[in-house]
């Protein structure tokens, strides 16, 4: 995401009298992340405009705030301008994401925020962590059941997985509030090189059955093998628990997801061998086989050969 980007996404937009109005808030603190809380500001404002033509429809009114309000220093040297928490913002928000970073633990240790946190939990209709900002729902609720807070674990340890989360989110209401159509759209614009995994973005299967599902999956494997990618991932891509798809997928494309995705990635190192020049080590970084010695053990236990011995026999043979 672009400076102006984020910029343009914290503006508070200027919006029709007779829409109704949902409350957003991003609770800020030093050292946070832009960026799971910068994807849930666009997803926001891109509804806003995506729905500024229908007079029925919901505005969506997104603030930032902090304790201390004024700049707040995120983890990446960005600034982000904030509202001070006061008796104001105790009326609560429809939503509530609290922004992870690593100045969570930091955060999370703020009394003033976590005294907030208290306050508001009955006033907020949803509370959402970012990655790192569980700390913080942590720190307030210890051991609560409280069901304004969104039980769902984050992925474990990646960042990347809290954006998707918050977004899936952010989505979930635009969708209620504006229909699917626009949900659709929304995530459309702000992911556009990633279309084929919308549907496990936008909570929808569109009606899909299991086979066609995998096969998607399948799709998927193949035209992101050089990518770090795992098979948790094409599990989500299909909309399946893990261990759901492990089955499926094997009943249906009659080989494991591993294998699949391995048999994909050794296509498309044969291709490079063949018809490149590059080292073998850096082959294997580029088609997700992680570096030379693994690639070799690899091929030498699918092809009982080397990816050199491979390369000099290839070629010869198209020489001839």
């Amino acid at each position: 995401m672009t400076c102006s980007s984020l910029e343009s996404a914290m503006l508070r937009w200027v919006h029709a009298p007779n829409k109704g109005t949902r409350r957003i808030a991003l609770l800020m603190f030093n050292d946070c992340s832009l960026q799971g809380a910068g994807v849930v500001a666009e997803v926001f404002q891109a509804a806003n405009e995506l729905a500024s033509s229908d007079t029925g429809g919901w505005f969506y009114d997104v603030a930032f705030l902090s304790a201390d309000g004024g700049m707040v220093r995120s983890s990446s040297g960005l600034r982000v301008w904030t509202e001070q928490l006061d008796a104001r913002h105790d009326a609560g928000f429809d939503a509530l994401y609290v922004a992870g970073g690593k100045g969570a633990g930091v955060a999370a240790g703020d009394t003033r925020l976590i005294a907030w946190l208290r306050r508001i939990r009955h006033a907020a209709g949803v509370i959402r962590p970012i990655a790192e900002g569980q700390a913080l729902l942590d720190a307030a609720y210890p051991g609560d059941g409280n069901t304004s807070v969104d039980p769902r674990p984050q992925e474990p340890g990646v960042e990347a997985a809290g954006r998707l989360e918050s977004m899936r989110s952010a989505l979930a209401m635009i969708k209620r509030d504006l229909g699917a159509a626009t949900a659709r759209s929304v995530a459309e614009r702000l992911l556009a090189d990633s279309c084929s995994n919308l549907a496990p973005l936008l909570g929808e299967d569109g009606g899909l059955s299991p086979g066609d599902k995998v096969r998607a999956a399948a799709r998927w494997l193949q035209e992101n093998c050089q990518q770090a990618i795992s098979i948790a991932d094409a599990a989500q891509v299909a909309a399946m628990s893990e261990r759901n798809f492990l089955r499926r997928f094997k009943m249906e494309m009659g080989i494991t997801p591993s294998n699949f995705l391995l048999h994909e990635r050794l296509a498309v190192t044969c291709s490079l061998l063949t018809e490149s020049e590059l080292p073998v080590d850096k082959i294997a970084r580029r088609t997700g086989m992680g570096n030379g010695d693994r690639l070799a053990k690899v091929f030498r236990k699918r092809m009982r050969i080397s990816p050199t011995e491979f390369r000099i026999q290839s070629r010869r043979m198209a020489g001839e």
